[in-house]
């Protein structure tokens, strides 16, 4: 059982290395980021909860609903950061950058920040509600697994950040 947590951790932190690395270097590394990077990190964060939780085959029923949530959410905030990066790839490509700081609605952009909180939330919401039946029916070992993998998570997004209070603010959407 430890051996399995152990290994689930060990694929977790090489899975999330790279991401964190990319992260931190030049634009150009960023550049050769693919859509199909993040797929293969949901897949791989997918397959490391669902190793260290050793699910019975009476909790695997609720499994699909849980994994569905984890990638309804991570491909909400691929799309999130790719639009993002649009806005400010555009105002870089502008003659005056500051000027169209300095002009921007600022009611357009707390929209746009109103609508993405509201779809974070919805899907969390769906998270947090396929994961609740889940969550009852394990054991005490499977819940200490979960609560271990939460932690290694959380460190590894708090050291992406620059450790406690980060310079900015992300849930990262860790699962």
């Amino acid at each position: 059982m430890l051996k399995t947590a152990a290994a689930a951790v060990a694929a977790l932190v090489v899975a999330a290395s790279p991401v964190a690395s990319a992260q931190d270097n030049s634009s150009s590394k960023q550049d050769r980021l693919s859509a199909i990077e993040p797929n293969s990190i949901t897949d791989l964060r997918v397959e490391v909860v669902k190793a260290a939780l050793q699910l019975t085959p009476a909790q695997e029923k609720y499994w699909p609903a849980v994994e569905d949530a984890i990638r309804t959410r991570a491909k909400h905030r691929v799309t999130r950061l790719e639009g993002l990066a649009n806005r400010v790839s555009d105002l870089h490509d502008s003659d005056n950058p500051v000027e169209q700081i300095l002009i921007r609605n600022p009611a357009d952009f707390m929209n746009r920040r109103a609508d993405a909180l509201a779809q974070r939330s919805g899907d969390l919401k769906k998270l947090a509600e396929a994961w609740q039946p889940l969550y009852q029916s394990l054991n005490d070992d499977q819940k200490r697994r979960l609560g271990l993998l939460r932690l290694i998570v959380l460190r590894q997004v708090t050291n992406r950040m620059g450790g406690p209070g980060g310079a900015f603010y992300d849930d990262a959407d860790e699962d």
